[in-house]
């Protein structure tokens, strides 16, 4: 039973997603193993959308490593550990708390051993910036820890890039990439093991380099994503990107261009805003100013709008009916401005 409700929320978030986005797509699932243990290894831009993206199409059904500060609330953990969430404890919870982190990476151990999928964040924290920041040894406790435990384990590790056209803009596009799956086996020496760990973060650094845009010069970064933003590029193509990034590393000056404003994207734009004028207002002047964290931005735009919008649509409805006396013409006027919403969100 708890696995047909994980699979009916699975979809029913995915549809969300659907609505939410403007476009997202999915490349390499064929290189996701079967039937074996499997990490998924992701950069982390976004907050808890990064984590729903993965898990509603990453064809498993992962655990996720989740940090343990958002398990204080007891009525919110028992809903956490239906979502397969795990608690990882940080310096910054407490350095006793640390300790608990062995029965994590022991309950990740026995997941392994079952042939179950984990998704971990190996940065260690969430950040806007389009660069892949250093890994820490996380995943190589867990990796090791089960391995320790049983030695025949097979456990393979996915490289994800996740890439977002404009992370804290609305509507966005996002793009998943699954690098090929590494073979922990053909990449740990017994007889090396420190020289193992090193080889193994170096292969998952290098290929979430190559999933995702990444800025190596940390002092020329703003200005390296002016050089971008002036050729247009699509962050959901990162190679593209990345191969834009060695020709721009030869550019001293951001190019000339003339961006003009497209009238009727201007004309969308306001017919949304007026369509749905009290939502836009209650985001804008309530709830987005406490949000300091411009990486939680979409994931709280997200959750509201997944609150806010069916309470406005009946609202739309009984408010129309009252007027009109004619609930057709409520049902009529509601199932306009939802189109009009989801056409908004799929051209802009």
């Amino acid at each position: 039973m708890k696995k047909i409700g994980y699979a009916v929320v699975q979809l029913f978030v995915s549809t969300l997603l659907w609505f939410y986005f403007k476009k997202t797509t999915h490349h390499g699932l064929e290189n996701i193993p079967k039937n074996k243990p499997v990490i998924f290894l992701s950069n982390h831009q976004n907050a808890f959308l990064d984590t729903i993206l993965i898990a509603t199409n990453c064809k498993r059904k992962p655990y996720f490593l989740t940090r343990s500060d958002v398990f204080k609330n007891t009525v919110l953990k028992g809903l956490f550990s239906f979502f397969k969430m795990i608690p990882i404890y940080r310096i910054r919870d407490g350095f006793t708390s640390l300790q608990k982190n062995q029965y994590t990476f022991d309950f990740c151990s026995s997941l392994l051993d079952k042939n179950e999928a984990l998704v971990v964040f190996p940065e260690g924290n969430h950040n806007l910036k389009r660069k892949v920041r250093p890994l820490s040894k996380g995943f190589i406790r867990i990796i090791f820890n089960a391995l320790e435990a049983n030695p025949e384990l097979d456990i393979y590790l996915v490289p994800v890039g996740v890439n977002y056209q404009a992370a804290k803009d609305f509507p966005d596009s996002a793009a998943l990439y699954y690098g090929t799956a590494i073979s922990v086996k053909e990449s740990i020496d017994q007889s090396d093991i420190n020289n193992s760990v090193h080889v193994l973060k170096n292969q998952v650094f290098k290929a979430l380099k190559n999933l995702t845009t990444h800025i190596e010069d940390e002092a020329k970064y703003d200005f390296t994503i002016q050089k971008l933003e002036a050729f247009g590029v699509d962050y959901t193509k990162p190679k593209e990107v990345n191969d834009k990034l060695l020709y721009l590393s030869s550019i001293s000056k951001i190019p000339e261009t003339i961006t003009e404003a497209n009238s009727f994207d201007l004309l969308k734009k306001w017919i949304f805003m007026a369509m749905n004028f009290p939502v836009i207002l209650v985001w804008n002047l309530l709830l987005k100013p406490k949000i300091k964290d411009l990486a939680f931005l979409s994931t709280f735009r997200f959750a509201y709008a997944v609150i806010i919008f069916p309470i406005y649509y009946t609202l739309l409805v009984l408010g129309t009916y009252l007027f009109t006396q004619d609930i057709i013409s409520g049902l009529l006027v509601t199932t306009t401005v939802f189109l009009y919403n989801l056409f908004y969100t799929k051209t802009m």
